[in-house]
């Protein structure tokens, strides 16, 4: 399995949006996202000015149903 780089959360935000994702609110520091299609798929991502843990990054693809290889197409 390829590994994931090191992103800020924009990035992260990006590449979601790319996969058909988008913002359904904003709590605090957190974006949920919902895809468009995929209505039971709900993710959330950190809003910080600092690049997100790699476990948090894994978490994040896990929730997004995509393999690491797939959001690094994203990207």
């Amino acid at each position: 399995m390829p590994k994931l780089p090191r992103l800020n959360p924009r990035k992260a935000l990006s590449a979601l949006l790319r996969a058909g994702f988008y913002v359904h609110h904003q709590t605090g520091s957190h974006i949920n996202l919902r895809h468009r299609t995929k209505s039971h798929l709900h993710v959330v991502i950190p809003s910080h000015n600092r690049d997100l843990a790699p476990k948090t990054l894994k978490s994040i693809v896990v929730q997004a149903e995509l393999s690491v290889g797939e959001f690094k197409k994203l990207l």
